[in-house]
Formats: structure tokens, sequence, C-alpha cells
């Protein structure tokens, strides 16, 4: 199952930068083994935010839910979940 995930990070500006930078280290290693297993397929910085636009594949919502609810920035963000499905027009045979 894909979807398209848009995450808007919004940490604390009283949070100390040694901690901020801690947990985006642990971040950045968690989302990089989910891109490397294929689960995390695409992901994008949104040009002057601190967003992201992202598509996974995944096999069920359960499993996408557990995967973003496990980032360790996931108190600090807003999340917007949509479903995608293949489009009947789409020359490519591998996004199902």
């Amino acid at each position: 199952m894909l979807f398209h995930v848009r995450m808007d990070v919004n940490i604390p500006l009283d949070m100390p930068a040694e901690t901020a930078n801690e947990i985006k280290a642990v971040e950045k290693a968690y989302s990089q083994e989910l891109q490397r297993q294929g689960k995390w397929r695409h992901i994008w910085r949104i040009t002057g935010q601190y967003s992201n636009i992202s598509i996974f594949d995944v096999e069920s919502n359960e499993e996408l839910h557990n995967i973003l609810q496990g980032l360790p920035l996931y108190t600090y963000m807003n999340i917007e979940v949509m479903p995608l499905n293949r489009h009947p027009s789409s020359v490519r045979d591998d996004d199902s």
C-alpha cells in the first residue's frame, strides 16, 4: 500500500540545541533504515519549511501508523496521510 505523507516539524524553541541534535540524529538513522528496507520509498524537503513529503510503501494502515509513531520527532510533528492508488493512465508498472 502506498501512502503520501506530509510531515511538518515543530521543535520547541526552548529545546536545548544538543537535545534537538540528538533526536535528529536518531531520526535520521531510523528513516534511513526504513528507506533501505523499501518501506520509506521517497522523501523530499519542502523548500523554506521544516517539512517533508514522503512516499511510504507498507503492508497496512497499522504498519504505517506504527512507523510514524516510532519517529523520534513524532511528538513534534503535524502529520497528514493520504492513501494512494495506481492511476489507470500511468505508464509505470512498478507503482502499485
